[in-house]
């Protein structure tokens, strides 16, 4: 079964955009992504290289009226979320696709993805939990479901609930609480009884991110790696992992992860690093490459909690140690290990 993926980033992303591409083509036998490019050098970067297995698709070929129309209302993180319904839909009208799966771009994947899809059955949408860490629960304010894997068949089940979404986004869509809503993804929260043929996803592997990942031992194996269920037991393959959250500032800095989530000693060597050594590498090439600077979104402005040699703030420190005591934190937490310079890696 070929798998069709969608995207979206600009070359501000453009390092992590081509770092997924590659995770996909190590690990899917038989698949097509459709990358949205919403900078014109990100456009320009993939009609040069015309890498395979990949369609990039401008502004200028995608945005219809109703999408112009409220841009100017919209910030450019807003617009990325307003428009994402309508990525998916573009692509399943235009392509004459079976389906399509919109993914984030900044996620990583470990093995096949189609034992996710296999998993949907009958079912002709799918939609990934959050599961927050108990800690971390977000739900409230930021949903039960998470926009970073969600797919759609091209049935009448399936377009029913896409082409609602999107009505929704371009009628509402901001980085903010309102009535219910944020931005994309709260609109999720009741697919399950809104509408027919609607599958929440049951596999584990999918949709590991640093807001549940402390529910899981990170296992590697001769095939990649393995998620195990601190609770249950359970193994299964990690399927993919979302980044969520790292950043990059000046003078080589790369931030983990953001909100101060937790992550294991295993999740930081198996995933974190190599995935940031990885983005250095391929910002490097990019910017060798192209007329591209900045394709991993490097930030001029010092890093939260940080001196400017990226080390913590001592005040930061005992904040910290102080959340832990009262319980906001697990004894765990390494703040120290959240920040790397490239070097370090």
């Amino acid at each position: 079964m070929k798998l069709h993926f969608c995207t979206l980033f600009n070359s501000a992303y453009l390092a992590r955009g081509l770092a997924m591409y590659r995770s996909l083509k190590e690990v899917c036998p038989d698949f097509h992504l459709y990358v949205f490019a919403f900078d014109d050098a990100t456009h320009a970067y993939f009609q040069k290289e015309k890498l395979a297995d990949l369609t990039v698709i401008s502004l200028q070929e995608f945005e219809n009226p109703e999408l112009l129309r409220v841009k100017p209302d919209r910030t450019a993180g807003e617009y990325c979320w307003t428009s994402t319904s309508s990525t998916i839909l573009y692509c399943i009208q235009t392509f004459q696709l079976d389906h399509c799966t919109y993914i984030d771009a900044d996620m990583i994947f470990y093995h096949n993805p189609g034992v996710l899809l296999q998993e949907m059955g009958d079912h002709s949408v799918m939609i990934t939990e959050h599961r927050y860490t108990a800690l971390y629960d977000q739900s409230a304010t930021s949903g039960i479901y998470c926009v970073q894997f969600v797919t759609f068949k091209n049935d009448a089940r399936g377009m029913k609930v896409l082409k609602w979404w999107r009505d929704a986004c371009i009628e509402w869509c901001y980085n903010r609480h309102e009535d219910g809503k944020f931005g994309d993804q709260k609109y999720l929260d009741d697919w399950t009884t809104r509408f027919e043929g609607v599958h929440v996803m049951r596999h584990e592997g999918g949709g590991v991110a640093p807001w549940n990942v402390q529910q899981y031992d990170i296992l590697q194996d001769k095939e990649g790696y393995l998620v195990k269920n601190k609770k249950s037991g359970k193994v299964q393959e990690l399927v993919f992992f979302h980044f969520h959250g790292l950043k990059f500032y000046s003078g080589d800095m790369v931030e983990l992860t953001g909100s101060g989530y937790s992550i294991s000693e295993d999740a930081r060597r198996y995933l974190y690093l190599p995935y940031a050594k990885q983005l250095f590498s391929i910002g490097d090439h990019v910017s060798s490459q192209s007329s591209i600077s900045n394709p991993n979104g490097v930030s001029q402005t010092r890093i939260p909690g940080r001196n400017e040699n990226g080390k913590i703030i001592w005040k930061k420190n005992i904040y910290n140690r102080l959340r832990h005591l009262a319980g906001r934190i697990p004894a765990y937490r390494k703040e120290e290990n959240q920040v790397y310079h490239r070097s370090e890696l």
